[in-house]
């Protein structure tokens, strides 16, 4: 494996950071659009999309009751317990979407917690009480464990459903009990569940702390998934769909079912091999389908990276590499959908300075001169990069040294960006970092046939240093690196 080629402990450091801006960026920018106002805002903005792309719908809709949700939870809160660890160590924290990542667990009988009455007075100082059955721990994370039921009240969800309109007097109550633990972070928890109401079908839920902008923060991302839900209800463009939300003494709770694996821990599983260069064709083009659907809806993601791109069943088949002389996994299905939305931003909302995971941040935000979609154009290339290579390469916790590589692989930065900025990362008008440090010169774009030029070429134009120059989405989906796609659509 090459583990040594992932980020240290200090990227998983300024990754935390950046989780905890994440949050405070969230509550900012929502101060200045309430949820009412926001969505006389941006629905009308939202429906006025090209009607054509609902139109052209996929081979690959299905019905929507039938249709899988995913927990989207945020991975980049991945681990905020044990921040001393390498990214490719962390085991008992990464988080997996997969149904076969709890697969072994068939008997789901309910456990009731037992308290240790010797630490009764230990766990009041850690647990702010509500109620008998119901505690937080000191940071608002709900405590719960297998067995655990999840009780929500709603009325819309069956309206939906069913297609029925239900008054006040019907009060469904959904129970999901819980199975496991995925995953635990910053923001709050997330948990497999058999949702009792639903031919026990397997659902992943995202638990939000019990904290004020942390619950701001959650009913944000909930209006952003509900508008996607109304623009594309049978998911054509590869969005998350949000199930339902409730809230469960005081945690504001997103319903979504499960998928396979992200695309960063499939490669992480399978020793960090890179993708195979078809298989990245066929994922850059679902990703810039997704994403250029946001775009063209007024919506930026804001926080591309592979965690956030899952696949839609993880399935794979064991192949023997003669050349690697190893065993590699090969995926049954490519499919892929884009998830976290806990950042994405409207045109017309405030616009934090920071955004976007440190690997994957563009220029212009490093600079701080202002950003917009392209942003997320950068965020694909490299993207793309990773997965070409099987790691990234842009490997620092250091803005300075993070520009110095970006020099090192695509030249120096544009003068007049460099005059632009206010950050003190230059000295006339050149990046002050000494040439002879590690960060090196680092060339990886050799061709090796057509394809491989029409990749390199696609991700040099995503890689481009000014956002007005840059590729946009609409452009790379009609690049030559997806005309053999299109070809085999016609056949």
């Amino acid at each position: 494996m090459e583990h040594s080629k992932r980020p240290h402990g200090s990227e998983r450091d300024d990754r935390r950071s950046w989780d905890e801006e994440k949050s405070t960026n969230s509550h900012k920018r929502r101060r200045k659009s309430h949820s009412s106002e926001r969505h006389h805002k941006h629905d009308k903005s939202l429906k006025t999309a090209d009607s054509s792309y609902l139109d052209d719908r996929s081979t690959h809709e299905r019905d929507r009751h039938d249709r899988r949700y995913v927990e989207e939870y945020r991975n980049d809160f991945n681990d905020a317990d044990d921040h001393k660890h390498n990214r490719d160590d962390e085991k008992s924290h990464r988080r997996h979407y997969s149904k076969s990542s709890c697969q072994s667990r068939k008997n789901h009988k309910r456990k009731h917690k037992k308290h240790d009455t010797s630490h009764s007075s230990h766990l009041k100082s850690h647990r702010r009480k509500r109620s008998r059955s119901v505690e937080d721990d000191e940071e608002g994370h709900l405590i719960c464990q297998s067995g655990d039921v999840l009780r929500a009240r709603c009325i819309e969800y069956f309206s939906t459903l069913f297609k029925k309109n239900f008054s006040a007097k019907h009060l469904f109550r959904i129970e999901y009990e819980i199975i496991a633990t995925l995953g635990e972070g910053a923001f709050g928890k997330v948990v497999e569940c058999i949702d009792h109401h639903m031919r026990e079908m397997h659902v992943a839920i995202k638990i939000v702390k019990s904290v004020g902008r942390y619950r701001e923060a959650a009913r944000s991302e909930i209006q952003v998934l509900e508008h996607l839900n109304t623009l594309d209800p049978s998911s054509t463009f590869r969005c998350v769909q949000m199930l339902e939300w409730f809230e469960h003494h005081g945690h504001v709770c997103i319903v979504f079912e499960l998928l396979g694996l992200s695309t960063y821990d499939f490669i992480k599983e399978n020793s960090f091999l890179p993708f195979p260069l078809e298989l990245i064709r066929k994922m850059a083009y679902q990703i810039c389908q997704s994403i250029n659907f946001l775009h063209h809806n007024k919506l930026t993601h804001t926080d591309l990276k592979p965690e956030n791109i899952l696949f839609v069943e993880s399935d794979y088949i064991v192949k023997y590499n003669s050349k690697m002389r190893r065993d590699e996994r090969t995926l049954k299905n490519t499919d892929i959908k884009v998830v976290d939305f806990g950042s994405a931003t409207y045109d017309n909302e405030h616009h934090s300075t920071l955004v976007s995971t440190r690997h994957y941040r563009a220029p212009e935000v490093i600079l701080a001169l202002g950003w917009s979609q392209p942003c997320d154009v950068w965020s694909i290339g490299c993207i793309l990069i990773e997965y070409y290579l099987g790691f990234t390469v842009f490997q620092t916790h250091d803005s300075k040294e993070h520009l110095a590589m970006m020099e090192r692989i695509l030249g120096p930065l544009p003068v007049h960006m460099i005059k632009k900025s206010r950050k003190r990362y230059f000295h006339q008008n050149q990046l002050d970092w000494d040439e002879h440090s590690s960060a090196g010169r680092y060339e990886f774009m050799h061709c090796h046939d057509k394809d491989h030029e029409n990749l390199f070429d696609l991700i040099r134009r995503m890689l481009e240093y000014d956002p007005v120059k840059r590729i946009t989405l609409d452009e790379a989906l009609e690049h030559p690196f997806f005309v053999p796609l299109k070809e085999r659509e016609l056949s």
